[in-house]
């Protein structure tokens, strides 16, 4: 098993140096593909993958969910929790520029270009009004586009969300120092130690089918993306708008999600978002839409299905 490993990042890191050049599949080919038909729509120039499940709305009910995927995420991964929401609610999923099977081209990205891509999505397929709901980037995503919007978008769901720190100027301007191909591999490996608790069943088979699908699609953009998006949220602080989000927030946390001092970081939104409902899944670690998705299907149903004066 050791040796295996070994290889598997040996090759790996081999990959990583040596990304190709071309486009990239539109599809998955060697991993998973979705459950949902899988649909294509250009904005800014770029195509994006999606799915667009669930009853059609019709005098505001059904709600519009839309998941906002987390860093080098593709759609594939909130299947487990799309199936349920998509029971009462239209439930939309995208993979952001850069990441899954959408355009990965070799451009700045920050996470301005992920609101803007975000927003003109949602004009393109014609979605005036949304339930937010994402974690970790996706989460950072959710905070960020209520407090800029908070009419079009008058819910938010947000589980471990990026930035939920301190901007960490120091460490971002080290990170774009030595950040590139070479070290992609091994701080994912890193990373990857935190996304799964290490007594969840399925973390092996999760992790494999991670790391297979950023073989797929791996491509200068890809790795260019990895960075640029990572440094973009060590850089700002959700911190310093939180106080000013005041539509109803629901805020979940895995309390053994610990990595980047994420528990300490929620506990500090928990005190500073003034319209919110906090709720903790024992256990549980950094992506519970893998380890826990009934569980966080559930709360976020019932979240969204309360009536007005029920929210916080």
């Amino acid at each position: 098993m050791a040796t295996s490993r070994i290889g598997m990042i040996a090759l790996s890191l081999w990959s990583a140096c040596f990304p190709p050049e071309g486009p990239g599949p539109t599809r998955p080919v060697s991993v998973r593909a979705s459950d949902f038909p899988q649909r294509d729509v250009t904005v800014d120039g770029m195509r994006l993958r999606y799915i667009d499940v669930g009853p059609t709305a019709r005098a505001g009910h059904p709600k519009t969910l839309v998941i906002l995927a987390g860093h080098t995420s593709r759609l594939e991964g909130y299947d487990a929790i799309v199936a349920p929401l998509s029971r009462r609610n239209r439930v939309v999923v995208l993979d952001f520029p850069g990441a899954g099977y959408s355009d990965k081209p070799d451009r700045p990205y920050t996470l301005e270009l992920y609101e803007e891509t975000l927003l003109h999505f949602l004009d393109t397929i014609g979605i005036d009004q949304a339930v937010l709901v994402g974690g970790s980037l996706g989460g950072n995503l959710v905070l960020r586009l209520g407090h800029r919007l908070p009419d079009r978008f008058p819910m938010l769901v947000a589980w471990a969300p990026g930035g939920a720190w301190r901007a960490q100027p120091r460490l971002a301007s080290l990170m774009r120092s030595l950040g590139g191909r070479v070290l992609f591999w091994p701080t994912v490996f890193i990373q990857s130690r935190f996304w799964y608790g290490d007594d969840f069943p399925g973390r092996d088979a999760a992790l494999e089918g991670t790391f297979a699908y950023y073989r797929e699609v791996m491509s200068p953009g890809f790795i260019r993306m990895y960075w640029e998006i990572a440094i973009s949220q060590v850089e700002t602080s959700l911190f310093d708008i939180a106080p000013e989000i005041q539509q109803p927030t629901l805020l979940l946390w895995g309390d053994r999600d610990n990595g980047a001092n994420m528990g300490a970081g929620v506990a500090k939104l928990h005190k500073l978002l003034p319209h919110h409902e906090l709720r903790v899944f024992p256990g549980a670690r950094h992506s519970i839409e893998t380890e826990i998705p009934n569980e966080l299907a559930e709360a976020i149903d019932e979240f969204v299905s309360r009536p007005r004066e029920h929210l916080p």
